[in-house]
């Protein structure tokens, strides 16, 4: 019943795209739109001296992913809004979604039933507070209403979202729908942001948004357990804080220029939950003479602190962009994957350079890193949530991701994608890997 009434309402909001797409702007109080994404990918043999049990297996057939979104908002009153997003999510990713701490793909869960699953992704409200009487024009889009709005204001966000909704935003390296799918490319790899297993939590957001710079803060809840479905939210003992600062469009240079503009985020989080300690973990399996387990250390109360930064470049048609991230390392990964640090840049370029305007290549590279402990608690044959092979001949994770972006038709997009790792879950005995992709996006 759920999945029919679902698909139903995906076909309203074919309807309702195809009503809106109106060249004169009028104001609305509802908007609905939909989206479908398939991802099969293929990873190629590779050097495997050995193997633990999160390894990335060096022989298996194409796995593939699937997801599709019904993005529904509505706005009640002049500054109130509601959006609401049921989403379908099928499929198994490369060796079970383990074995690279810098994942392939971004619209894989760590859920062991590839079946269809139906869930609720986002259900918030958001109340704004103009600060100005400067207005703007905001377009019919994805959880957004065509309406005439404040460009200046305060707004109180609190419901079931993704903290990447709001947080840590980049035009260039954001979504792994239409951009790159690699983990730490979608995200700032080192930003262990708090979420269930399916990358949501619910939680309050405040922010601040005048003139083109943005703060904003969130308190939200965190998993009951490392990379988990339950969520929870105990004060001290358990829960996620994170405070970012944005500058967007500005230009460093006097002269200025169409299309070329730079954006920054520089955001500072901790989190707090029954983490173990990999220190105090590494002392137990020395004394039992056996491999450190993270969970025998496991307090509520623990955190883990780090930053994360992007600043984007855009020159006309060349997008080029930056990000890095870092946290303390001392205690597990809890939520996102196990980097400690990240340095990740690459380059968008538009399809205006080879008159193919909607079409667009993306280049990238990042590295991930450990902290010591966490080295030092994998070389001993410990495990995470997501990499661990019984032993480790350690070396940084390199990861190069190209695609193509091929626009079909206006909605329609194929991208072949290709990433190449090397030392997969920092191990330089294994490896390196070549995975090839092929997806599918629809946008309605």
């Amino acid at each position: 019943m759920k999945k029919a009434l679902f698909i139903l309402l995906l076909a309203i909001a074919c309807k309702q795209a195809n009503a809106q797409d109106t060249p004169m702007l009028k104001e609305r109080v509802f908007s609905l739109h939909a989206q479908a994404t398939i991802i099969p990918q293929k990873a190629f043999k590779f050097t495997s001296p050995y193997e633990g049990d999160n390894s990335f297996l060096p022989t298996e057939p194409i796995r593939t992913s699937f997801t599709t979104t019904l993005f529904a908002a509505y706005k009640p009153f002049r500054n109130t809004y509601f959006v609401f997003n049921p989403e379908i999510a099928a499929g198994k990713g490369l060796s079970k979604t383990t074995g690279v701490a810098g994942f392939t793909n971004g619209e894989i869960y760590r859920v062991g039933d590839p079946a269809p699953q139906l869930f609720v992704a986002r259900l918030y409200a958001e109340q704004r507070f103009p600060l100005s009487k400067v207005q703007e024009v905001t377009e019919d889009g994805i959880n957004q209403v065509q309406h005439t709005t404040s460009k200046e204001y305060i707004s109180l966000i609190a419901g079931k979202f993704a903290l990447t909704d709001f947080f840590d935003n980049s035009d260039i390296s954001h979504d792994p729908r239409t951009q790159f799918m690699n983990w730490s490319l979608m995200a700032n790899g080192a930003w262990d942001y708090p979420a269930n297993v399916r990358g949501y939590t619910y939680g309050v957001v405040v922010q601040a948004i005048f003139k083109n710079m943005g703060i904003r803060i969130a308190q939200t809840a965190i998993p009951m357990e490392a990379n988990g479905t339950e969520l929870q939210w105990k004060g001290k003992d358990a829960g996620g804080t994170v405070v970012e600062f944005a500058i967007n469009r500005f230009n460093l240079f006097r002269k200025k220029k169409e299309g070329h503009y730079h954006s920054l985020h520089i955001g500072l989080y901790s989190n707090r939950a029954k983490m173990g300690n990999y220190t105090a973990s590494i002392n137990t399996g020395l004394q039992t003479l056996s491999a450190p387990d993270i969970t025998d250390s496991r307090l509520y109360g623990r955190t883990k602190n780090g930053y994360y930064l992007t600043l984007e470049n855009h020159m006309g048609k060349v997008h080029h962009f930056v990000k890095h991230s870092r946290n303390d390392g001392k205690n597990e990964t809890w939520a996102f994957t196990e980097i400690d640090k990240s340095v990740a840049t690459g380059f968008r370029f538009d399809g205006d350079l080879w008159k193919r305007k909607n079409d667009c290549i993306g280049i990238a590279y990042v590295r991930n890193d450990l902290s010591s402990s966490h080295k030092q608690y994998l070389a001993n044959g410990g495990y995470g949530f997501i990499i661990g092979d019984g032993k480790l001949n350690y070396g940084a994770e390199s990861i190069v991701e190209f695609y193509y972006s091929f626009n079909v038709v206006k909605k329609i997009c194929i991208s072949p994608d290709y990433q190449f790792i090397v030392n997969p879950a920092y191990n330089k005995d294994r490896g390196p890997v070549s995975v090839a992709s092929l997806r599918l996006h629809v946008d309605l």
